[in-house]
């Protein structure tokens, strides 16, 4: 649950610094937007548009999931957070905008923030290949997840 109280959201992040972010890059605030960017930013679960629904909904309870999404299609858009696409399945979304990797469980599908260091000489070397001026890259690394190791020996 959140608390709108004392000008905070969620520890360690405060309406100051989220409403400063939409407005340097022209976002109308609204109090659902301002929770939503603040919850996406103080987890590192990679979540579902239905997670965050789940956990904003005490707070705001006439939010619909619809609006859930507008909200994180207009912050994805304006660079605000990032859309981790499957491909198949639901689309997961990372308040983590800098540069970083992701290790995915390709049997439970859990996402993980992987610390390693991003690589930016692979953007020269994409773009001679290419001819493209390269803007960001995305590499993720796929295996199986201790948890499930563990539940399966077989893997």
């Amino acid at each position: 649950m959140f608390n709108l109280v004392d000008n905070m959201l969620v520890p360690g992040y405060t309406n100051f610094g989220i409403i400063i972010d939409m407005q340097s890059i022209r976002i109308k605030n609204s109090r659902q937007r301002t929770a939503l960017l603040a919850l996406l930013r103080s987890t590192h679960s990679h979540p579902t548009a239905l997670w965050l629904y789940e956990r904003l909904t005490a707070e705001f309870p006439r939010l619909s999931l619809g609006t859930v999404y507008r909200n994180l299609s207009i912050l994805a858009a304006r660079g605000l957070v990032r859309v981790l696409a499957s491909g198949s399945g639901f689309d997961r979304f990372d308040g983590d905008i800098g540069a970083h990797y992701h290790v995915i469980c390709e049997v439970c599908g859990k996402v993980e923030d992987l610390s390693l260091p991003a690589d930016s000489s692979r953007d020269a070397a994409a773009a001679a290949a290419s001819g493209f001026r390269i803007t960001a890259q995305r590499l993720d690394f796929y295996g199986i997840c201790p948890a499930c190791r563990d539940r399966d020996t077989g893997l």
